[in-house]
């Protein structure tokens, strides 16, 4: 293993403007916006050369906030080959490769149980890197 397996999380929200301002007040940090198409995306601070990851509180249609509303995502070269192997192990595929914009591309993947679970790629841009994957919203690519 070359990196830390988890890359990212993201917490649903359906009120941005509230969960933004309860984010910032608790935890005394300012919230840095993301363009990212078919999602509002509102990034946690990330220090690159620091250990642990970064997430976003996260607007999209199809998901909804409160009970299981946090996503986490698992880095992968190819994400189609974890896809695969979720299928093959009982899983299923909730929502194929999606591109993210500048930040690469994600899927979303269903275990058995129906947790949902994301595989994220960065595009090899100069100035990103795996830690940039931070700055991405949804999960998974191939």
């Amino acid at each position: 293993m070359e990196s830390n397996p988890v890359r990212w999380f993201e917490i649903y929200v359906q009120d941005m403007g509230r969960a933004k301002s309860f984010y910032e007040s608790v935890f005394q940090l300012k919230l840095e916006k993301l363009d990212s198409p078919e999602l509002t995306i509102w990034a946690f601070p990330m220090l690159m050369d620091k250990p642990g990851t970064s997430g976003a509180l996260v607007k999209m249609e199809g998901f909804s906030s409160g009970a299981n509303s946090t996503l986490v995502y698992f880095g992968c070269a190819d994400c189609s080959v974890e896809a695969a192997r979720v299928v093959q192990f009982g899983g299923r595929i909730q929502r194929e490769k999606t591109s993210i914009g500048q930040y690469g591309f994600m899927r979303l993947l269903m275990t058995p149980k129906e947790i949902c679970l994301g595989c994220t790629r960065c595009n090899e841009t100069p100035g990103l890197t795996n830690h940039s994957t931070r700055r991405m919203s949804a999960a998974a690519a191939g």
